[in-house]
């Protein structure tokens, strides 16, 4: 795994091996708080911190850590970023703190967190392992955040409401309403809405890839009678 380019780590962490998308990992989270964009995008930052903290510290030690224990270690690790995540929200962004609530400590049971512990932070430099967990991260935040912006919008006709809770006061003027007379679909903000769209965001995705491989079988087949002339 050594091999691996820093291309191919920012790739697989924003597409190729989405942790939501395609590892389908940290679904209680997604679905349960992506009801607003900036519900996603608070969540999003605060785990892709704890992802690459913890995947630093994982590769620091990952020559000194016997193999028996290095799962529970890897966790403590976990835990102990998340706590200290947790501590700030609570002291600098109280009132998005209070609206994640139980979701903020549950990142320690996040797989994609102790996935890419194990998997890769455990196997590869300091250097790789950073970019793997930022990749990781901005690529479940991304998820976490088109998620929540779609489900707000079809949900109340509203974009980026209660931006002031993560940029201060001036950030109101982010928020992009529909209008008042908007009658919005309740299913979208409802937990069976957050099922229907994640999963027309896989199938997006799914199409996508799929286009994406048939064009390359037709440039291969359209570059080989050049080749054999």
């Amino acid at each position: 795994m050594s091999d691996i380019t820093y291309r191919q780590l920012i790739r697989d962490g924003l597409w190729n091996n989405n942790a939501a998308l395609v590892a389908l990992l940290g679904l209680c989270p997604l679905l349960a708080v992506t009801n607003t964009a900036i519900n996603g995008l608070g969540l999003g930052i605060a785990t892709t911190v704890v992802l690459v903290l913890s995947n630093i510290t994982v590769s620091l030690i990952r020559n000194i850590v016997r193999n028996e224990i290095r799962l529970p270690v890897f966790v403590l690790v976990i835990a102990s970023f998340v706590t200290a995540v947790e501590l700030s929200m609570n002291a600098w962004f109280f009132e998005l703190y209070k609206i994640l609530g139980i979701f903020i400590p549950l990142i320690v049971t996040n797989c994609a967190i102790i996935g890419r512990a194990e998997a890769f932070a455990s196997k590869n430099n300091l250097v790789k392992s950073t970019v793997d967990g930022l990749a990781m991260g901005i690529g479940f935040t991304l998820v976490l955040v088109a998620l929540g912006a779609m489900r707000e919008f079809i949900g109340m006709g509203t974009l980026f409401t209660q931006a002031h809770l993560m940029f201060g006061e001036a950030a109101r003027g982010l928020t992009f309403s529909m209008g008042d007379n908007f009658q919005g679909a309740l299913l979208a903000i409802l937990p069976p809405g957050a099922f229907i769209a994640l999963g027309l965001m896989l199938a997006m995705k799914n199409w996508i890839d799929q286009r994406n491989e048939e064009r390359a079988k037709q440039a291969a087949l359209e570059e080989e009678p050049e080749a054999a002339a």
